[in-house]
């Protein structure tokens, strides 16, 4: 349910509205708007109806019933877009364009600072960089565990950048979160609860991608396990699916941006590097994906792609990366964004 207090409800009024909601056994999830504060009592369906009973309370306006499962995540609960603040002068989900840029792998101290350096230039905010890598084979490079969090930590505050990097399981959330300032759960890890609901109880905005093969609404109830534990920080990242099609890695589902901005308030990127597993379709997609209305991109850029330990003939070389967000520079300003 959400309770929707009038304007003119006092600190008060939402306390005792709070408390009430406690005492029927909900958790209340209070959001406060730019003219009313609205609060989402979730819990037990079967009980909802006993939630009526906050209607006639100072303050409220009234008691509405959520329709979608995810209920934190709906702009039912929301209606206007959630702005997340990454560092001080970079947010996403408002007019600014947010880019992350790196090496799918942190491999050394010096690639990684080189690829900071360069990133930063070309006008990106964000740096990534894998200390922990997910991978088909167990005999490909699994990633430097913590050694890559304290490299990517020293490239990020060497080119005052904030930080992403992926978590793999519960037990190295802390972990992670004590490095980076993004916690990004892969492709692989959508739909793992344990982590999904401890990544939401971390301080840290979380970056959520799309699994190869969840659909929309899946990625939806996903990030609503973050949001019910405390969150109010998930970015959602569409990164491509598995489809028929063999010409790319992955099929980008672009049109899941404009999807999931009518569904959901958090904001959505795109990561057009895993989508297509090419690095000359990587700049197209991009400017697709800005034109589609994606608040950021993802992109994998390093020093000597032939050489990357991992995912090389998806990234771009630093001469590359600098011509795409050349190009994207029109797009941003048609969609009303800046860098």
């Amino acid at each position: 349910m959400i309770i929707v207090m009038a304007p003119s409800a006092s600190k008060k009024d939402i306390t005792s509205v709070i408390a009430r909601i406690k005492e029927l056994g909900y958790t209340p999830h209070p959001i406060h708007g730019t003219t009313r504060t609205v609060i989402g009592a979730i819990g037990d369906e079967r009980g909802k109806a006993v939630l009526q009973s906050i209607e006639p309370m100072p303050g409220v306006e009234q008691v509405v019933p959520i329709l979608k499962p995810y209920k934190l995540a709906s702009r039912e609960i929301k209606s206007e877009r959630s702005i997340i603040k990454v560092a001080p002068g970079i947010t996403i989900g408002g007019t600014q364009l947010l880019v992350m840029a790196g090496p799918c792998s942190v491999e050394s101290e010096a690639q990684m600072i080189e690829t900071a350096y360069a990133v930063k230039a070309a006008g990106a905010q964000v740096l990534r960089g894998g200390a922990f890598k997910p991978r088909t084979s167990p005999y490909a490079f699994q990633g430097h565990g913590e050694k890559g969090l304290k490299i990517l930590r020293k490239a990020g505050e060497a080119a005052k950048m904030p930080v992403v990097t992926e978590v793999m399981n519960t037990e190295e959330v802390n972990l992670v979160a004590d490095y980076a300032d993004i916690i990004q759960i892969g492709a692989r890890n959508v739909q793992n609860f344990a982590l999904l609901k401890k990544a939401g109880k971390s301080k840290r905005p979380i970056l959520l991608k799309r699994g190869m093969m969840t659909t929309i609404n899946e990625t939806l109830m996903s990030a609503e396990y973050c949001l019910s534990e405390g969150s109010r920080n998930v970015i959602l990242c569409e990164r491509g699916i598995r489809t028929f099609e063999d010409a790319t890695r992955n099929t980008l589902d672009i049109s899941a941006v404009p999807v999931f901005h009518e569904r959901t308030h958090l904001p959505v990127i795109v990561d057009p590097s895993h989508g297509t597993g090419h690095a000359q379709y990587v700049q197209p997609m991009a400017l697709a994906s800005v034109a589609a209305g994606a608040d950021g991109l993802m992109i994998e850029v390093h020093p000597t792609p032939e050489k990357a330990w991992s995912d090389g003939p998806q990234s771009l070389d630093f001469a590359k990366f600098a011509e795409l967000m050349k190009a994207l520079s029109p797009f941003i300003a048609a969609a009303g964004k800046t860098l």
